[in-house]
């Protein structure tokens, strides 16, 4: 399985693609940010993610997208400019029919590290570990997207398996019914 996992952000948007599957080493293919001039115009910003993710899908051609799931926070301004980020990255895989995985931060950290309340640098920590990486990828934004690939492949295999068996439930449950 190939991801792409998307860490948004309107002024550095993390991508990172790692192939594999659960229970086997992880391959980083490629790694890095999108980035955009804060003092632009929001439109021409939310052009340049859109152009970099469709850099990244087209020479990667991942599977799945992994795209971090925007939280409320405190500053308004930071949460919005990554929630447009987000919805672009949504936008791109949709357009080529790739599926997309919205992971939680606390849910990327935990299936990473083993504590939904790590910190960066632990993450990165781990991606460099479970990627046999030489160095922490930079900056942070670009490791977080590593770790949310690593994420959706970990996670990928027990939640295709729960929506399965709730497909197979309402459909026996429908049978029932027209019995």
């Amino acid at each position: 399985m190939r991801v792409l996992g998307v860490d948004p952000g309107l002024t550095r948007c993390g991508v990172g693609v790692v192939e594999g599957v659960a229970g086997r080493p992880l391959t980083m293919i490629g790694v890095g940010v999108v980035r955009t001039p804060a003092d632009a115009e929001l439109g021409h910003r939310l052009v340049a993610v859109e152009q970099g993710i469709e850099a990244w899908l087209d020479e990667h051609r991942p599977e799945f997208v992994a795209v971090e799931r925007v939280f409320s926070q405190h500053n308004v301004r930071t949460v919005m400019g990554t929630a447009q980020a987000s919805a672009v990255a949504m936008l791109c895989a949709a357009r080529r029919g790739i599926p997309v995985a919205l992971h939680t931060p606390s849910e990327v950290k935990a299936a990473v590290t083993g504590s939904g309340r790590a910190d960066k640098a632990q993450v990165g920590a781990m991606v460099t570990r479970l990627l046999r990486l030489s160095a922490p990828p930079r900056p942070a934004d670009a490791a977080d997207a590593l770790a949310l690939a690593i994420c959706h492949i970990w996670r990928a295999p027990a939640q295709n398996r729960l929506q399965q068996a709730v497909a197979l439930h309402s459909a026996q449950a429908t049978k029932g019914r027209t019995a």
